[in-house]
């Protein structure tokens, strides 16, 4: 079986939606390919000999360049099966299903695509019907990074005292256990997470940083939502690699409830971490769901000044 799996636009880093199911689907005997059409073109080729093309789609801005590509995949390779998976695939169910896609996968979508590798294999040729999004409890495989175009392609890190640092990417947990109102994950997680065992973790990082990387951004929602599980990790990392640093992006309310750990982050190479804090409007946050306010922020922008880590802020 002939998979391409292709991802559009990932903010500027090497796509981990590609690398953890081509670890899964290679396992299971597929014929993996590649495609980041964000550093690379479309490789005609590949897609014209593939069973299946999948689409990774974990933001809107990748769901809309992707279904601009979607005719163009049609058109080179009418009978091929089309998936689409992650994050905005199940909320544009509908609309993905109007414009031809067969499978959509949301929520842990690896052993979804596996299962249905196997099912096309065993000749089973209809459209998956009923709820698309899994929030099974994974083990989950070492992301294979085999095809993927090098890491010093991606966006660097300038410390602003050095070189550009060449960035990796991993995820040690995903979903949410809060419900922000806005937030695009809480539709697929509904208030669930799940940890992203830290053997594999931390071999998908040696891996990185023998291809390279020098700096590390952990990917999940809320690097805090399993803080046992975060803070081991960090300073196993720290350990093992201690001239590497890293982000994370952790919530206010995860900030000053884990505060004492904070410290640790900075001990271990944080550099930054990011938090959404929308907005220093309390009506605003009361509406969000954001689980602080105004002065709550303040407090934590002094807490970090005080322990020496930067805080970068998003805002709506």
């Amino acid at each position: 079986m002939k998979v391409v799996l292709l991802s559009t636009y990932d903010l500027g880093r090497q796509p981990f939606g590609l690398a953890s199911p081509a670890a899964w689907l290679r396992r299971a005997g597929a014929e993996v390919s590649c495609l980041d059409l964000s550093v690379d073109k479309l490789d005609e080729a590949l897609v014209r000999a593939a069973d299946l093309v999948a689409f990774h789609v974990p933001m809107h801005t990748a769901t809309r360049i992707a279904v601009g590509v979607l005719d163009r995949v049609k058109a080179l390779n009418p009978p091929a099966r089309f998936c689409f998976y992650g994050l905005y695939a199940p909320v544009n169910e509908a609309y993905l299903r109007g414009l031809g896609v067969h499978t959509i996968l949301g929520g842990e979508f690896e052993k979804g695509l596996v299962d249905l590798v196997r099912g096309l294999e065993n000749g089973d040729g209809k459209a998956r019907e009923g709820s698309a999004v899994s929030l099974e409890r994974l083990q989950f495989e070492v992301p294979d990074r085999r095809g993927l175009p090098d890491l010093t392609r991606y966006a660097g890190l300038n410390p602003g005292d050095g070189p550009v640092r060449t960035v990796g990417y991993t995820e040690a947990s995903r979903g949410c256990k809060h419900l922000c109102r806005h937030c695009p994950i809480v539709p697929v997680y509904r208030g669930v997470f799940r940890v992203v065992q830290r053997g594999v973790v931390l071999e998908d990082i040696r891996r990185q940083a023998a291809e390279g990387a020098r700096h590390v951004t952990f990917g999940d929602p809320d690097f805090f939502n399993g803080v046992g599980h975060a803070v081991r990790l960090v300073e196993t990392f720290h350990a093992e690699h201690p001239d590497l640093t890293y982000d994370v992006t952790i919530k206010v309310e995860h900030l000053l409830k884990h505060a004492r750990h904070l410290p640790t982050l900075r001990e271990t190479g944080c550099l930054f971490v990011t938090s959404a804090v929308e907005s220093i409007d309390d009506r605003v946050l009361k509406i969000f769901d954001k689980g602080h306010t105004r002065e709550d922020f303040i407090r934590v922008v002094h807490l970090f000044r005080e322990i020496g880590l930067h805080l970068n802020p998003t805002f709506v």
